[in-house]
């Protein structure tokens, strides 16, 4: 879709924050609407992450226009609100190829400019990490610059966030947290924090009187740090008795401004001037809408948090016919699971606020009872799901790849040990594409295959992900692991009766001879059609094996392969090092097995963003890669 290039009488003239803080108070309404109308223009043609940048756009322009950026510091918590702060801070004509191949990155990054100050893929990191740069400013000296941390679109609800606030209240710091609170994080926010925000009230004018007031009393020497903490606990006291409600920042020693209209950006910019050079760790608390001034948006927010393309003028998504296409693995999880739940009156669901990006959403449509939508919050969905299986239940417990890294000790106390018949249901396994590094779900074979007690499965496709998940809720299963990938299967008869696979037991697809390849997951499919095309070439056939377990590793198999094979090449989508080849390599090692192994997967650094396709390529992962691994002698 071709779409006319705009052009905007403020937003041209600004390529870098000191461009704009040039500009009058007065003006920065329209940059406000001219920055708007640029991130829709652009993500209408370029997809990405949407709504949650519109609902930040006056906070973005007030922050560079108060703050010296990036000698002060902005801390972004999840970057998919930062597209703003990307356009006005140098990469405004760039940013067409934001989240793609060779473009600049989906979400800030160090890397990428000073502007970025820390990573912001995963939520709830903003305060920590914004705490430890404002202790460090105090320890170099550098009493003039400021820190500030950005934390809302439900990160609020992560345990990280609550273990900075805890430290920040005790550490001597001048921190300012905004909370952006919008009600949402992809879906709607849930939880006692989402409701006790949307309640929190305090008086705007008696925090400008405190604050102009203990300024004056410091300039007489009549307060000092001290006495201001304790006039600090009698004023949050007297404020408690008076609004009839306790505040849960005030009560931790931390000054409150708000709750303020986040789009009014005049406003705004007084607040941020007045609370910019106060002593002591600060929270401003702003409402706002997720996807401002784009009524689609505004009206759904969950499904405009990353549309795709659309028509910036009508506000029509644009879906291509996906019809004669294999469904999504996460479709035929949301499906499978309702069947199963509709069979087992034991199972419930479990998701870190991604029901629809998990389609567990197609359970609490049915079964709302039976699926626990429990926040941005892995490690709790995790131990949550242990105390359920402890008493009965048979939890299917769905988390991100990525996102299943920030609950492994949870894992490992709260199910393994106790071998607890939880099911772990990975999506997003594997390279996911244009989200980048923070969100490649490529380690959990790795960092899940030493841990005792875990079942750990990968279907090659629909079938076998239906297979799995019936044989995960039957009984004295234990804690069992099924990992899948981002996008489309390769059926289009998906469904099928719902058999047991026997744990530990992989399949021969194929015989051959003086080469095995062994592959693990659905990457097994693209291991299929480069091992067709490869014996067209070696006029030999080359064996293939599924391994479908890789804890525990199939022993029968594996000896087959070792007694007949000099060759052994294993491909995995995931990293080589502790993966799928990695433990086929001590397998043979510790048989006395010596054939000659090249193992294909992801390699030892961070992969960078771009198509699924383009990231297989780069890693010597796709079909044509592999056809050229297996014609090599």
């Amino acid at each position: 879709m071709e779409t006319e290039i705009k052009t905007y009488n403020l937003l041209d003239s600004i390529s870098y924050p000191e461009d704009l803080r040039k500009l009058k108070v007065e003006q920065l309404p329209e940059v406000c609407r001219e920055l708007r109308q640029d991130i829709i223009q652009e993500v209408s043609r370029n997809p990405g992450h949407f709504a949650a940048s519109l609902g930040t756009v006056e906070l973005t322009v007030a922050l560079h226009y108060i703050y010296n950026t990036p000698y002060d510091r902005i801390v972004w918590d999840v970057g998919h609100q930062a597209y703003g702060h990307k356009i006005l801070t140098g990469r405004r004509e760039a940013f067409g190829t934001n989240r793609r191949f060779k473009g600049i990155r989906p979400f800030p990054s160090p890397e990428e400019s000073e502007y970025d100050t820390f990573a912001c893929g995963h939520a709830s990191n903003s305060i920590s990490a914004a705490l430890g740069m404002a202790v460090a400013a105090a320890r170099k000296g550098e009493t003039d610059r400021h820190v500030v941390a950005i934390i809302g679109d439900g990160s609020m609800s992560g345990g990280l966030a609550f273990e900075g606030l805890n430290n920040a209240s005790s550490t001597p710091n001048n921190l300012l947290i905004i909370l952006n609170d919008n009600d949402m994080a992809i879906d709607r926010s849930v939880g006692g924090m989402k409701q006790y925000l949307f309640n929190l009230t305090t008086s705007n004018r008696y925090n400008q009187l405190r604050f102009r007031i203990s300024r004056l009393l410091f300039k007489m020497g009549i307060l000092n740090e001290e006495r201001r903490k304790a006039l600090i606990r009698f004023g949050n006291s007297l404020k408690s008795i008076a609004a009839q409600q306790q505040n849960i920042f005030e009560g931790m020693n931390i000054r409150y401004f708000g709750p303020i209209d986040g789009h009014d950006v005049k406003n705004l910019t007084r607040i941020l001037h007045d609370i910019k050079d106060l002593q002591g760790p600060k929270i401003l608390h702003l409402h706002t809408t997720k996807g401002k001034g784009f009524e689609p948006a505004e009206k759904d927010p969950g499904i405009w948090h990353a549309p795709g393309k659309f028509n910036p003028d009508t506000g029509e998504r644009i879906l291509a016919d996906t019809s004669h296409l294999p469904p999504l693995y996460q479709d035929v999880f949301g499906e499978t699971l309702v069947e199963l739940t509709k069979a087992n009156p034991r199972i419930v669901g479990v998701t870190p606020a991604m029901p629809t990006g998990c389609s567990m959403n197609k359970l609490m449509e049915i079964m709302p009872d039976r699926a626990f939508d429990v926040g941005i919050a892995e490690g709790h969905a995790a131990t949550f799901s242990g105390g359920m299986a402890k008493e009965g239940l048979q939890p299917f417990c769905n988390i991100y790849s990525s996102f299943m890294q920030r609950a492994y000790d949870n894992v490992i106390h709260d199910i393994a040990l106790l071998r607890l018949p939880v099911v772990l249901c990975l999506d997003r396994a594997g390279l996911v594409g244009e989200d980048g590094p923070t969100h490649h779900g490529v380690f959990d074979l790795a960092y899940f295959r030493p841990i005792p007690n875990l079942t750990i499965s990968s279907p090659m496709n629909e079938h076998e992900l239906r297979k799995l998940m019936y044989t995960a809720q039957l009984p004295n299963k234990g804690p069992f692991v099924i990992r899948y990938p981002r996008g489309r299967g390769e059926l289009l008869d998906w469904r099928c009766p719902l058999e047991e696979i026997q744990v530990g037991k992989g399949r021969k697809l194929k015989d051959g001879e003086g080469l095995a390849v062994l592959t693990l997951g659905p990457i097994g499919n693209v291991a299929a059609r480069a091992i067709a095309r490869a014996e067209k070439e070696r006029g030999y056939p080359i064996a293939h094996y599924d391994l479908r377990f890789l804890k525990p590793l199939d022993k029968e198999l594996l000896h087959e392969v070792g007694n007949k094979f000099a060759h052994i090449i294993t491909i995995e989508d995931g990293v080589c090092e502790g993966g799928m080849g990695s433990a086929v390599l001590e397998f043979m090692s510790d048989q006395g097995y010596k054939p000659h192994i090249r193992r294909i997967g992801v390699p030892d650094r961070f992969i960078e963003h771009g198509s699924v396709a383009e990231l297989y390529q780069l890693c010597g992962m796709d079909e044509n890669s592999i056809y050229n691994q297996l014609i090599e002698k």
